[in-house]
Order: structure tokens, then sequence, then C-alpha cells
């Protein structure tokens, strides 16, 4: 569920703010309305992870820190996406440092623990490599069951990045596994361009002085005074005008992805 609207405009404000004079008091604001991004990531990774989700939670605290204090306001992208990587990234630096990137049941990392022993001493027994439905048998558990289990130890495994990709039954290519991830900051810039044309699509839907009311203080970071001047009425029905555009927005925005996730 999206943030208010309000919300948005605080943070924005603060970030602006903090941008021009920064300060732990500014930061602390800032972290203290976004603390719903946190809690959503590490929900999230919580179900994939053995560490307590009050353990994800604290250690993504740093990466929004970190992500305020290097947001640039100017840029035109809206908080929470450039907050995301940095609040996912600190989490899973974190685990890399203490588990296994895959968590698989502990019942079937003892069957293939298992397994590998009584493969062992079929071997011995039959002077050859045993087949899967022999090993199954042993385990007193399906061909299918067994395969799952090797596959999800296998899968345990990370993969270098380096890994060629095969394109055909035997042949390799010439790309890597690594080649085909979108680094971060590639990701993070299509999702700005992808929040500045929905933005963009919004405030073309508004009444063009208050859009240009809207589009001054925010992304031009021009102060109510300075538009009141320009356009000729007073800061109050700026401030009023700015008000107004961000209601209407919150409307035009509501069903779609944008915005700020809680």
């Amino acid at each position: 569920m999206a943030y208010k609207i309000s919300a948005q405009s605080e943070t924005l404000e603060l970030l602006m703010a903090y941008r021009q004079k920064p300060c732990v008091h500014l930061r602390n604001r800032v972290v203290n309305l976004n603390v719903g991004l946190v809690r959503k990531v590490a929900h999230r990774i919580a179900h994939q992870s053995s560490v307590p989700f009050e353990d994800l939670e604290q250690v993504g605290y740093i990466g929004l820190i970190t992500a305020t204090e290097r947001f640039d306001p100017a840029k035109g992208c809206a908080f929470s996406s450039f907050a995301m990587p940095y609040i996912k990234g600190e989490i899973l630096h974190f685990l890399r440092d203490r588990s296994s990137a895959v968590r698989i049941p502990r019942c079937w990392q003892q069957l293939n623990n298992k397994g590998v022993k009584v493969s062992q001493a079929l071997v011995a027994k039959l002077g050859r490599q045993p087949n899967e439905l022999e090993i199954a048998t042993v385990l007193n558990i399906t061909v299918d069951e067994w395969r799952s289990v090797k596959l999800a130890s296998i899968n345990r495994a990370p993969m270098s990045l380096d890994a060629r990709i095969q394109t055909g039954q035997q042949a390799e290519s010439a790309m890597t596994l690594g080649d085909t991830l979108m680094d971060s900051h590639s990701a993070f810039l299509q999702s700005c361009q992808e929040e500045r044309l929905e933005l963009q699509r919004a405030l073309n839907q508004l009444e063009e002085q208050t859009r240009e009311a809207i589009e001054s203080v925010f992304l031009h970071q021009h102060s109510r005074h300075e538009v009141a001047a320009r356009i000729g009425v007073s800061p109050v029905t700026v401030t009023r005008r700015i008000k107004k555009g961000l209601e209407e927005l919150a409307d035009v925005l509501s069903n779609t992805s944008f915005g700020y996730p809680g």
C-alpha cells in the first residue's frame, strides 16, 4: 500500500533541506518517515533466511541511512526507488557474511548426506557407480524424491558469474551468467526512467499553473516566494495550489506502482 501523499511530500521537502544543509536531525526524520521501506525488504528476505526479521531490519536501517545521505532530489527519481537497492544490498551483504545463499529443509540436507554415504557403500559392494534407483531403494524413498534432494543440494551452492551459458545441448556461448544480469546501477536508472514517465503523465493531467508550481518547487527547487513572484500570485496561493495538486497526483497515481511502498 502506498504511503499517503503528505508523507511523500514531507520526505521530499526534508531531503531537499538535508541536501542544502546536512544534519543528523533532518536525516533521522527522513529515516523515521520511511521505516516501511526497510520492513518491507526485511520481511521479504526473512522468509528465505534463518536470520530473525529483527536482525535484518536493523541492518536495513544502515542502508536507508546511506540512501538518505546520497539521495539527490534534483535527479527527479522517487526516494523509495533510490533507497530500496541500498536497503536490500546491506541486508544481502550481511547474509552473505554469515550464511548460505539458499536454504533447503534440514531433512533434505540430512538425506543428501546419507545418500552420499549409501552411494559410497554401494560402489564398494557393486564395484561400480550405483544408479538412482539403487540409492533411492536403500534410502527407502522414490527416485523422484532422491532427484529432488540432489537438485536442491546442487542449487544450494553459488554459481560463478563467470560460468559460460549453454546455448544448445553441448555448445557453450561466449556469454557468461554475469552478462545476463542487470547491474544495480542500470536497474536503478531504468526504474528512474519509468517513474519519470509515470510522474510526467500524471503531471500533464493537472491544471497548467498548478503543474508549474509543483515542478518549480519540487523539481527545480525554487522557493514558493520565487514562484509566486514569477506567476503573479501570493506565496499562500502557491502553497494552496501545491497542496491541491499533490492531492490530485495522489488520485492519479493511486492505481499505479509509482509511489512509496508501505
